[in-house]
């Protein structure tokens, strides 16, 4: 069987999986990672000393595949950090960590440094549903910010789509210099997946780019740096983008077999990084785009039929195969996520009502433990003084109106970890959301009035 064979009934295989055997899989993904987390140990992440160091308390790498930091900048450093070392199937490893803290920012530098990552790919924004999700570890373009003995200098920062920012950093340390790019995806919603599964392709194809573009790779492809991926837990799109990165490898190094698995693939992320890949959205989103990849792969070499009019084929772009693009019209057909259009149904990912996210780090019978970060509320009017209607005082219909103060302002510190599980207590007496606001508290009511003296006079 050709390799173009091989691939055209993988690619049947993908697109054959409906929503109910992808929903089927990730249970089963659940309980193989229950069991897994009673035999793996995270005995270093829950250390007192490093527990501040850990953006969420209930995801912490395993020990046995956690990142050791052996490079000292001082007396204080320690050798804890959160990420994970993720094994490729080449002899390729790629880190995938948490969105640094101010705390550790340091750390994440001799991460960095010490394991000599070239491309760091963000997930993430700096903010999402009001909550600060990664602290800026870069410096704005033409300036140069330090941390700890590491100076950054950002030469240039474009925006080649609406979904990627790209930044060239040049990092000192020392008397040595190196050249670090950072790509940015900035179209991932929190606890959801992208609109569409084109963007994550064209991330894939620019960070194989670099990895074309790098002397030192194209000589020895085998000492490839680690990329570094990280989003804000490290877990669910860093696992996801892990989860297609291993696919991609898979496809341009021609190493895929007939038993070609992403379940295999994910259960075998999650034995090195915990919850990785974290709702169902999120796995089924992976079978989404790698049918793209495999349709991709297929127009780049055009040595099999993939339509059904051999025509359409051969009048398909020469400069989206030349350029290594996705089509547009795959854009639309192969990877919409959310939007309805007439495309086969594996390869599309309906919207789903609002309702509680299938995470994988609690119980399904109990509150959501990674989920639950709601935003605040925003206040109505951006016066610097709010305005509360009171009721009436007397048989007059004109309303009374009272000043109140302004609200104070929301720290933003962030040198702790963020406990996102609400207890039972918390959460039963928080007000709706539709009421009266998030952050506001309703009074506790003084007990019963005197009733009017009119109402116990006696008639005479």
């Amino acid at each position: 069987m050709s390799n173009s064979e091989l691939l055209s009934s993988l690619l049947l295989a993908v697109d054959s999986a409906d929503q109910s055997t992808t929903e089927q899989e990730f249970t089963m993904l659940r309980s193989q990672s229950v069991r897994l987390k009673k035999c793996q140990s995270s005995e270093i992440g829950a250390l007192k000393e490093n527990m501040k160091k850990n953006r969420y308390k209930d995801i912490l790498p395993y020990d046995d595949s956690r990142v050791v930091l052996t490079l000292r900048t001082s007396e204080s450093d320690e050798d804890y950090i959160n990420a994970s070392k993720i094994q490729g199937p080449l002899s390729d490893v790629c880190i995938a960590a948490q969105a640094p803290l101010k705390s550790t920012l340091r750390d994440f530098w001799r991460m960095i440094w010490e394991y000599r990552v070239k491309v760091i790919v963000m997930a993430c924004r700096e903010f999402e549903m009001a909550k600060k999700k990664c602290e800026i570890y870069w410096a704005p373009q033409n300036q140069t910010s330090t941390f700890g003995p590491f100076t950054v200098h950002c030469q240039r920062e474009s925006s080649p789509t609406d979904d990627i920012i790209v930044r060239e950093l040049e990092v000192s340390y020392q008397q040595d210099v190196r050249v670090v790019t950072q790509l940015q995806f900035i179209s991932w919603p929190d606890h959801d997946v992208p609109y569409k599964a084109s963007g994550v392709i064209d991330l894939l194809h620019r960070v194989q780019d670099l990895d074309k573009s790098s002397p030192d790779l194209v000589r020895n492809p085998q000492n490839r740096p680690p990329r570094l991926v990280h989003c804000s837990a490290g877990c669910g799109r860093t696992g996801v983008i892990c989860a297609l990165d291993h696919v991609y490898q898979l496809l341009t190094h021609q190493r895929l077999t007939p038993d070609f698995s992403i379940l295999r693939i994910v259960t075998e992320l999650r034995r090195q990084r915990p919850s990785a890949v974290q709702t169902k959205d999120q796995y089924r989103f992976i079978y989404t785009a790698t049918s793209c990849l495999f349709r991709w792969f297929l127009q780049k070499h055009s040595s099999t039929h993939l339509y059904s009019n051999p025509s359409q084929q051969r009048n398909r772009s020469a400069e989206a195969v030349a350029t290594n693009r996705l089509p547009k019209e795959m854009e639309v057909t192969y990877a919409a996520v959310n939007k309805k259009v007439a495309t086969p149904q594996s390869t599309t990912l309906p919207r789903k009502p609002d309702v509680a996210h299938h995470y994988d780090n609690f119980p399904a019978t109990s509150s959501p433990v990674y989920s639950v970060v709601r935003p605040r509320a925003k206040p109505h009017s951006t016066e610097t003084h709010l305005y509360d209607l009171a009721s009436p005082t007397s048989s007059d219909v004109t309303p009374h109106y009272h000043l109140l103060s302004a609200p104070e302002p929301v720290s933003e510190v962030d040198d702790d970890y963020e406990d996102v599980t609400p207890s039972a207590s918390d959460s039963s007496s928080l007000p709706p959301s539709n009421g009266i606001g998030f952050n506001k508290r309703v009074p506790k009511p003084r007990g019963p009035r005197d009733p009017p003296a009119e109402w116990s006079r006696l008639e005479r």
